[in-house]
């Protein structure tokens, strides 16, 4: 299984109760409602414990964490070491 797959299985379970219905690689997770503000606090949970990355503060934002394309993009730029995540990643 690769990391967008992962991901989207843990949005599909832990949001969309095993329902995946429409839920796309660019899915907006905020836009259609998929994950709201206590939910971006169990995303960025499981991407530390998971993928053993730390998610800082600022980057806490909707260009990292809000689809299932542009959170596994930031994984990917936070293992490479770019700090910056999807800014670096493409």
């Amino acid at each position: 299984m690769n990391l967008k797959d992962e991901i989207r299985n843990f949005v599909v379970e832990n949001f969309l109760f095993g329902d995946a219905g429409g839920l796309t690689d660019d899915s907006s997770f905020i836009r259609e409602g998929i994950v709201d503000s206590t939910g971006i606090l169990q995303l960025v949970a499981y991407l530390q414990e998971r993928y053993q990355v730390a998610v800082a503060d600022e980057e806490l934002i909707p260009e990292n964490l809000d689809s299932v394309r542009r959170v596994a993009a930031f994984v990917e730029g936070k293992r490479q070491g770019n700090a910056a995540g999807v800014a670096n990643a493409g």
